[in-house]
């Protein structure tokens, strides 16, 4: 089953807790602290995986979730790390921010490997927080919560050339004589309801991937026949066969074809429409395409366009064409600048603000102490905790938050909130 988009749940492990140790060794009667860190949580990676080319696997699992670190241990050891998280995703795929739809990544470079999301850090144990007056701190830190996400992602095909047309002129027979392919070939419009990938193979070392492009019709710029769907997987093709039905079987007239198609194109897109383009009229052992020939020949001269007659039911002109596309694909392939391989997504960084930028805000009767190290500093601390309480007096103070208190004439007994912390302000 071809699946071309998914809507995914991301989320990077917690950091471990950091713990309260002390050694407790024969011949040691005061033993300090001991308690090691917590290990960094699992990240999120995204890998491009060329075995893949449909996001199928995301049918049947939509959430990811790196697993989180372990605690810290005792005699200073730090918690094992939560192992990282690898989504492997087929060459082609576009991440984009599910709320904002704002595109994140491009992911083209096939065995690429992108950290998506960060693991937590890990707390800090108690030996962190001895001072000369604190000789055995009975606190520590607890890990920093991982970063979570929603994505979407779309996979545009990773095509050389991909084939457009009207339904039934012929794109599906067509791959499936010039490469390995086997698609739905009947005669009768919309058989292709999927892009089908080919590979055409010439000689050892000349291959280019082709692919069918389910039939467009007008109105496919705008979504009309799935036209949506389908025209974003000809976005990245370098070189465009536009086929036409020569012979007009359904009634159809194939230049009047040829010219909606183009238009859709340039709907959709100015730099598709622009994109390099063969002419190439199908069908021309059946009787009825003589006419249509010199007309067809004469439009892609206007159009400064190659043209090409094939029979792709007899293979007639079959093997020029695709040794004409090789030699253009090749040409093109070499003008390309190398490929930027992308190590880690770019995520608006959290505002790492030291302790002591801060500033205090009214809140009715309350004052509210805003800042966003502090608030940070505060998340990590177990405030049940009594040494904790008195670690933060001492910090208050140091920082120069009591004073401030006095400089803004805060009465006695008024709630002052840093973070969930409350206490009752007294000189």
């Amino acid at each position: 089953m071809f699946v071309d988009r998914a809507r995914i749940y991301v989320r990077s492990g917690d950091g471990g807790d950091g713990v309260v140790r002390f050694r407790r060794e024969k011949y040691v009667p005061a033993g300090g602290p001991a308690g090691g860190d917590g290990g960094r949580g699992g990240s999120i990676y995204f890998v491009v995986d060329e075995g893949l080319s449909t996001l199928m696997d995301f049918r049947y699992r939509r959430k990811f979730v790196a697993p989180s670190g372990q605690p810290g241990q005792s005699k200073n050891m730090a918690g094992r790390d939560g192992e990282d998280l690898e989504i492997r995703v087929p060459p082609g795929t576009l991440v984009k921010d599910a709320e904002t739809g704002e595109v994140l990544l491009d992911l083209t470079v096939p065995n690429s490997r992108v950290l998506v999301l960060p693991g937590g850090r890990g707390g800090r144990g108690n030996t962190h927080f001895t001072t000369p007056t604190r000789q055995a701190p009975s606190f520590a830190e607890r890990g920093e919560p991982g970063k979570e996400l929603w994505l979407q992602l779309e996979l545009k095909l990773l095509a050389d050339v991909g084939l457009v047309g009207y339904p039934n002129v012929g794109k599906s027979t067509l791959l499936s004589v010039v490469s390995a392919a086997r698609p739905k070939v009947a005669n009768y419009p919309f058989t292709t309801l999927r892009p089908n990938l080919g590979v055409v193979s010439l000689e050892p070392g000349h291959a280019f991937v082709i692919a069918d492009i389910p039939g467009l019709i007008e109105g496919a710029h705008a979504g009309v026949g799935l036209g949506m769907d389908f025209l974003r997987h000809i976005e990245r093709t370098r070189l465009i066969l536009h086929l036409v039905d020569a012979a007009g079987v359904d009634g159809r007239d194939p230049v009047k074809d040829y010219a909606k198609i183009n238009e859709e194109l340039r709907l959709y897109s100015e730099d598709l429409a622009d994109c390099l383009q063969i002419l190439v009229a199908n069908k021309v052992d059946l009787p009825e395409a003589k006419e249509n020939l010199t007309r067809l020949e004469q439009l892609a001269k206007e159009e400064n366009r190659e043209f090409f007659a094939i029979s792709a039911a007899t293979s007639q002109g079959t093997s020029a064409l695709m040794r004409r596309c090789d030699q253009l694909v090749r040409e093109m392939k070499k003008a390309d600048p190398p490929p930027e391989q992308v190590q880690q997504l770019v995520l608006p960084k959290e505002e790492r603000t030291p302790v002591d930028e801060f500033e205090i805000v009214r809140d009715n009767e309350d004052y509210v102490v805003q800042g966003a190290g502090l608030d940070r500093l505060m998340r990590r601390l177990d405030l049940e905790n009594a040494d904790t309480i008195a670690y933060l007096q001492n910090l208050f103070e140091k920082i120069g938050l009591y004073k401030r208190l006095a400089e803004m004439e805060v009465p006695e007994g008024a709630t002052v909130r840093v973070g969930e912390l409350e206490f009752e302000y007294m000189e």
